[in-house]
Order: C-alpha cells, then structure tokens, then sequence
C-alpha cells in the first residue's frame, strides 16, 4: 500500500529536480474536449514557487496525431486487453496517448529526478495509471512516485494499491495566479477557471467533493491566465468553471468586456461543462456572441421533475426554451445549442429521456446524450451501489461508456442506440 502525505508535507519539498506525468487514458473511447490536467499544473507551478525544478510528460498530449477543431487534438491509441469485467462488452478497449516506447524515450531524455508526481482523472481510467507507475519504476528505479489526483481521492483505498509509493488524497485549493501551461512544448489551446468549486449540490456530481468551498477568482488573475496562455500560441481558450454564468452582472460581463477590449475576436471561447440556461437572458446571449464564444454547451439533464430536482433545480422548461430563442437570436445555430441530457440515471425511466430529446429539438436545440457515471461520494453513487454493491471495490463498473447500457441493466445496449439515433435526427 502506498503511503500516505499531507499536502502540507508535500510542500516542504524544496530544492528538486520534479518530473509530473500526465498518464494515457484506457478507455472504449476518448475525445480531447479540451482536456488538461489544470489542477496538476497548478500544483507544478506551486512546487516550481518553492524552488523546485520542474518538467512535464503529458501522455495525452504527446500522443496527438492530428488536429481537430478549435484547437482539440486527434489522440492516438493501441487495442489493448479488455479486463476481465469487461469481458462480455462487445467493444474493443484501447490505451490511449503516447506509446511505451515513446513514454521510455521520453522517460530518459529529462534530467534525473528526485521524485516524479503522477496525476489521475477519472476513477475507471486507473489501468492507465498502473500502467505508468510500472513503466516509471522500470526506468526510473529508486525514484519515489507521489500519486495524486482525482481518483486518487475519491477512491483512496484502491489507488493505494496500484504500487505509487506516497498517495497525497487532500484537497489543495490553489495559491499561485497561473498553471505551468509553460511546461507543454506548444500549446494547441489554453484553459481557465473563473473560480474553483460549485455552489450547488447536484446528486450526481463531484465537484463539491472535490472542492468543498466554493470561491471566485479575481477577474484580474483570470485575464493574466489567459494572456499568459495567448503568449503561449493558445488561440482557443475552455472555461471549465461549473457556474460560470453564476453573479453575470457583477463578474462575467465585466470579464467579457475586458476580453473583447484586450482581444477582439483574436480569441475563441468555449464552455463544454455547460452553461446554466436559467442565466441565459438576451443580453448574456449577446455578451456570449459579441465575447467570441464559439462552442456553446448548455446544462438541461431532464425534463422529468425528478431528475431535474437531483439537478438542484436548474432550469424549467419554460427557462430552457427561452435560453434557446435568445442564443438563436443572438446569431447561434441550432447545431451551437448543443443541450446535455442525462442518461442511466438510477431509476431514470427510458420514456423521460424520449421527452427531454423531443423537447430540445422542439425547441431548437440540439440534444447530447451524457451518459451518468456513478461517482463516489456522491448521493447518486450510494443509490446506484444498493443496486449494484460491486461498484464500490471496482472503480472499472463506474464508466460512463458502460455502466448505464452495459452493466446497470436499466438501459440496453439496443435502447440506447435507440436513443442515440432519435438524438441525432435532423429537424
């Protein structure tokens, strides 16, 4: 088992040589929306504040193949062995992000360090990060690995036997003004937050686990993030706040302003967490049009009164339709209002997610199948465990890709191609 240490013990390390990895992902499927380790960069910038040298290997990014729109990259994979629960899942399983022999290149190519911190992200993606672990320790002998990161603290237990020698599963909420975006080789697009945390409670999410207070950054530090990434080559900027629109008139508006001012429409803006349609009146359409954002992602989960109360009660219907027209008015498409409607919900009955696609397209909207994953922590996950107690001792039974059609059994395999075609249907 793997150690564990405080984030204050963590940051009494000083005067060393520190190599961060970003592991591959395993996975049916991945897509690059955006997708950088931004807590783990934090982290780097704060260990390089205490006079630590610093380096970066991100297996996701330096495994790219291609470029796709606004900046995304094509990632690369190998088909790889499913596990053994995944066995009668009629899908092939791959590793994707930079090859062994390339992650081995890389590994020999920095300078020698003292210690290596290993990141992590989603809970069923842990393959990935033993398979680094063993690579590291195959190269790297006698390097002590500190692993950190989301699944690392969510399931503490299981990440303490992946052979990580220290395990850090504290909560850091970050000091330093900017990531070490500087640490890429090229930057394809840049990230931000306007704040760290969600101030709402919805049963399925994790964020309030992760981040248990909730805090706005100073508009001013989130202008030097994003200008220090334009520096950097970034072009096309994700906001990954969870309540970006959250005090619009008081913080988001001024913060547009100031980009428009600075930028013009130099830069691109996304917001694929989405957006909480009840805060999309006319003028915060006009302000999202006019400040250049160009990937729209809104928040619905469900029409059905049940779902839509897990969902802290976002947005009624009425509330959605009119975030619709006013976004149509401001000069975005059908296909820019692209509507994330929750799927495999416990309990959630086939026929309400039938009505939430029908409603969206009525509406003008486009809908996007979010399939739920049971994330520990959260209410939503202890209902999904009564139903299926595995899913506490093997993170692998929480991916989204599988658990709503494949292993909870209240949507099949067939029902959920069903779904997936209504959605796409043109109207």
């Amino acid at each position: 088992m793997s150690k564990l240490i405080s984030i204050n013990a963590l940051f009494l390390i000083k005067g060393k040589n520190i190599l961060g990895v970003n592991p591959p992902v395993t996975d049916f499927a991945f897509f690059d929306l955006w997708s950088k380790p931004m807590g783990f960069l934090y982290l780097l910038e704060k260990m390089r504040e205490l006079g630590n040298h610093a380096e970066f290997i991100d297996c996701i990014h330096e495994g790219a193949v291609g470029a796709k729109t606004f900046g995304r990259e094509k990632i690369g994979s190998v088909e790889i062995s499913k596990p053994s629960v995944y066995a009668g899942i009629r899908r092939n399983y791959h590793r994707f992000g930079m090859s062994e022999e390339a992650f081995r290149r890389r590994l020999r190519e920095v300078n020698k360090p003292d210690c290596v911190f290993l990141t992590s992200v989603m809970t069923y993606w842990y393959p990935g990060v033993r398979w680094a672990i063993n690579v590291i320790k195959s190269e790297l002998p006698n390097v002590p690995i500190y692993l950190g990161g989301i699944y690392a603290r969510l399931c503490p237990e299981h990440a303490g036997t992946l052979g990580a020698d220290m395990l850090a599963t504290e909560n850091w909420m970050p000091d330093v003004p900017l990531p070490a975006m500087d640490l890429y080789d090229r930057l394809p697009y840049g990230v931000t937050m306007t704040s760290f945390g969600c101030p709402l409670r919805c049963k399925y999410c994790a964020s309030h686990v992760l981040w248990p207070e909730y805090r706005r950054r100073p508009t001013a530090e989130v202008l030097e993030e994003i200008g220090f990434q334009a520096r950097l080559g970034a072009r096309d900027f994700a906001f990954y706040d969870d309540a970006l629109l959250l005090e619009k008139e008081k913080y988001f508006y001024p913060l547009c302003e100031e980009l428009t001012r600075r930028y013009g429409e130099a830069l691109s803006f996304h917001t694929p967490n989405g957006l909480h349609v009840r805060q999309i009146d006319e003028k915060c359409a006009s302000v999202l049009r006019k400040t250049n954002f160009r990937t729209i992602r809104l928040s619905l989960e469900s029409i059905d009164p049940r779902i839509a109360g897990d969902s802290s009660g976002k947005v009624a219907r009425g509330e959605y339709a009119a975030a619709v027209k006013n976004l149509r008015t401001a000069g975005y498409t059908r296909n820019d209002c692209e509507t994330y409607i929750l799927l495999g919900l416990p309990g959630q009955s086939v026929t309400s997610v039938k009505d939430t696609i029908r409603f969206v397209q009525d509406n003008g909207g486009k809908p996007k199948l979010a399939e739920f994953s049971p994330i520990p922590g959260t209410p939503s996950f202890e209902e999904a465990a009564v139903v299926m107690p595995e899913l506490r001792a093997e993170p692998l039974l929480q991916n989204n890709s599988v658990y709503s059609s494949w292993l909870s059994h209240e949507i099949s395999p067939e029902t959920l191609q069903e779904l997936k075609d209504l959605a796409r249907q043109q109207i």
